[in-house]
């Protein structure tokens, strides 16, 4: 239990138990972060308004749905404002989990007087518009409202009450719209029962609608609820826009080693992994070769792979492949070479430069055969799966404001999800754990099975998860390769990072053989037709493009898939 249980109503006017949270602390404090500008001081300017995140919170109402707690949410007013600073909005999550979120408050620095014409930074709402109450028949209940803009302004995010009369005016602050962007819902948190309601009203967490190291949308950690709104819609609020191009607030270099020395996850292996990770120099040096458009036999890779057609685009005119196979190192080259692995890293802006993205990229010679799970049964396949040069992932988000870690994105083939830090195991301190897939090496945050696929129904491929001696601490065993944003210079990318083309040969498999073996040993009244397995499996089980290097990926330049 996270803390103390209380009751509340729902609006079924019964009752059921809430557990009111508390904050999230990492398992050791903070340390004291380098000097540098902006970053680590709890404070961030975006140009004409500077903003400090607040991760204290009073509880103001919680409400719920006759599904029971599960769809339960409270909703909570920002606490201990500094002098000058102004709320955009309050605070909501789910009950039952640690409070791991934050709202800004901002302070206006426009300098009015100068200009005749300039409008504040910010602006008192108008008045405010209720958009929903729960059980306002009954004594008790709560009132959700929007703040109503002044003309060239915008509202941020919604305020949450116990009283029927309109919030004070001063309890917020408006945002002068070109201060601003369009932003998103990006997570329900709440919906209630329109089966006994003549309107649902549902509350969504928000983001920027484009989203990047290059874009410039802040979020403002603020709810937006509704009774007419559905998926893709407009919403009615904006995020903060920073208009700072100098990203004051980003880590410096020795900052950046800090962070990864600090928070760099230890990734371990599954027991009975055959394929693991290396090095990039070392799949070079152990006879890794480049090939042309099948014109040669291939081309003896240097160390730093400098010799490799550098930018451009991925034509398909090149590939990188396992040493020839009359040359005896090619087996021992498909298993790796873990003392040699290390994490490449990639650190960018996040959310206009509020939070900083540190990227750490792993590369394994190859990638196992996938084993698929129908019901309790598995089986391994025999070729399907496998490809040359395996590229994964997994990210750590910090804040700019603080340090400190705020989730972490493990990559799992084409997807991923973002894990809040409360939800991670840690191993020495605040470093967490990555858990790698056997033979595929995706990420994920605890041990286990995790189907990828109809997983529901207990068909799906395999990725399984658990510790071992085979692990890579990233806190140690990393080279940073790219840090844009420090500008030209600073960080010196690697001759092979430049190299846009396919790290491995385009592989088409024989997938509806491999499928016709699995049925032929299925029990009878388990056995389908060969065309309705292969649709229960992802689609890229049964062909494989040569995979690209990391700075091919969407994620390089834009946001994790979330």
């Amino acid at each position: 239990m996270l803390g103390r249980e209380c009751w509340c109503w729902d609006n079924l006017c019964d009752y059921y138990p809430v557990v009111e949270s508390k904050k999230f602390s990492l398992p050791l404090p903070l340390p004291k972060w380098p000097q540098g500008k902006g970053f680590g001081t709890g404070r961030i300017c975006l140009g004409e308004i500077e903003v400090v995140q607040i991760t204290k919170f009073k509880k103001i109402w919680g409400c719920g749905s006759s599904f029971g707690k599960s769809n339960c949410v409270s909703f909570y007013k920002p606490d201990g404002i500094p002098k000058g600073y102004y709320i955009l909005g309050h605070y909501c999550q789910p009950d039952g989990e640690h409070i791991t979120g934050y709202v800004l408050a901002a302070k206006d620095l426009s300098d009015v007087q100068d200009s005749a014409s300039k409008l504040p930074a910010l602006q008192k709402p108008l008045s405010y518009t209720l958009i929903w109450s729960s059980d306002s028949q009954y004594n008790g209940g709560g009132y959700i409202w929007m703040p109503n803009a002044p003309v060239g302004y915008k509202s941020i995010g919604c305020l949450a009450s116990v009283e029927p009369n309109e919030p004070d005016p001063d309890e917020v602050r408006c945002v002068r719209a070109d201060l601003t962007e369009n932003c998103e819902a990006s997570e329900m948190m709440f919906s209630s029962d329109s089966f006994f309601q003549r309107k649902q009203f549902q509350v969504w967490k928000t983001r920027p609608c484009k989203r990047g190291m290059l874009c410039a949308g802040v979020s403002a950690g603020t709810f937006f609820g509704s009774t007419s709104f559905s998926s893709g819609d407009e919403l009615d609020i904006a995020c903060l826009k920073n208009l700072d191009s100098s990203l004051h607030a980003m880590p410096n270099l020795e900052q950046i080693h800090a962070l990864i020395k600090h928070y760099g996850p230890t990734m371990y292996l599954h027991p009975d992994e055959i394929y693991l990770p290396s090095s990039v120099p070392w799949f070079f040096m152990n006879g890794a070769l480049l090939y042309k458009d099948g014109r040669n036999n291939g081309t003896v890779i240097n160390s730093k792979g400098s010799n490799l057609p550098a930018g451009g685009l991925n034509d398909g005119q090149y590939w990188l492949d396992l040493p020839n196979k009359d040359d005896a190192n090619r087996t021992s080259v498909k298993c790796g070479n873990i003392e040699s692995a290390e994490l490449y890293v990639h650190v960018k802006p996040s959310l206009g430069g509020t939070f900083t993205d540190i990227a750490m990229w792993i590369f394994c010679p190859f990638n196992g055969p996938a084993i698929v799970k129908i019901g309790l049964l598995s089986f391994t396949l025999n070729k399907v799966g496998e490809h040359v040069g395996d590229w994964e992932h997994y990210t750590l988000r910090i804040s700019n404001f603080s340090g400190e870690l705020w989730s972490v994105y493990f990559s799992e083939h084409s997807g991923g999800e973002w894990v809040d830090a409360c939800k991670l195991e840690f191993i020495e301190g605040n470093k967490p754990i990555v858990y790698a897939s056997r033979n595929g090496h995706a990420s994920f945050p605890h041990p286990g099975c995790y189907l990828q696929g109809s997983s529901k129904l207990g068909f799906g491929l395999r990725n399984d998860c658990a510790r071992s001696k085979y692990y890579v601490d990233s806190s140690s065993k990393y080279q940073i390769v790219a840090a844009e944003y420090l500008g030209e210079g600073v960080v010196a990318e690697p001759p092979w990072l430049q190299y846009m083309r396919e790290w491995g040969p385009t592989i088409i498999y024989n997938g509806r053989s491999e499928v016709e073996k699995i049925i032929k040993h299925l029990p009878f009244f388990m056995r389908f037709s060969v065309e309705s397995l292969i649709e229960l499996f992802p689609t890229e089980l049964y062909g494989e493009a040569g995979p690209t290097g990391p700075k091919e990926k969407d994620n390089w330049l834009g946001d994790e898939r979330w």
